[in-house]
């Protein structure tokens, strides 16, 4: 009975050496998907495998969240860069018509993003990543109202692990998640 007890110890010790020590609060696949950045190549979720990945969905013409969320994306990059953590950021715009390469390289532009590690996407129709950010993501997103060019959409951060798995959810918008956001990286890096 001891000889059982002291190899589960040293079992749970072992689970405990292996990394993703944090708490999830989800557990979806990332369908597959091949899109367009703003460099105008490809980039797809086997791109990303093996790696760690934190995600959004923006809109470059957005006047509302997408502002303070790119704000803290771009803070999230440069803690990331700061704590030296191999990560990738993926902004996925709603607004994939507007959103051409160009706009895309702009807007990333406009917010000092290092596109070393910082993906922005289109190049695909809307009910695509509608279907990819509901099924995946569990993040509504809808057309804009009648008159308006504002797509509603959800305004989280999404934390991917390196088999293509959302494992957690953080607020976009409220700068303090960012913390939470590189404790979580560096308990699972």
């Amino acid at each position: 009975m001891k000889r059982l007890l002291l190899m589960m110890f040293v079992f749970m010790l072992f689970l405990a050496a292996c990394g993703e020590e944090i708490e999830t609060n989800m557990s979806r696949d990332v369908q597959d998907f091949e899109f367009t950045t703003q460099d105008n190549e490809s980039l797809a979720l086997k791109d990303l495998e093996r790696k760690w990945w934190v995600a959004d969905f923006i809109f470059t013409n957005c006047t509302t969240v997408c502002l303070p969320m790119t704000t803290n994306m771009s803070k999230l990059q440069d803690k990331i860069n700061q704590e030296n953590l191999d990560v990738q950021l993926v902004s996925f715009s709603v607004d994939p018509e507007y959103d051409t390469p160009k706009v895309l390289q702009e807007y990333a532009e406009s917010y000092q993003a290092d596109l070393s590690n910082w993906s922005f996407l289109t190049g695909y129709e809307f009910l695509t990543i509608k279907e990819l950010s509901i099924k995946s993501f569990q993040s509504a997103l809808e057309k804009p109202p009648e008159g308006s060019n504002q797509v509603m959409h959800g305004t989280s951060f999404f934390l991917v692990n390196p088999e293509g798995e959302v494992i957690k959810r953080y607020s976009g918008t409220d700068p303090k998640e960012l913390d939470v956001i590189i404790d979580d990286l560096k308990a699972v890096s």
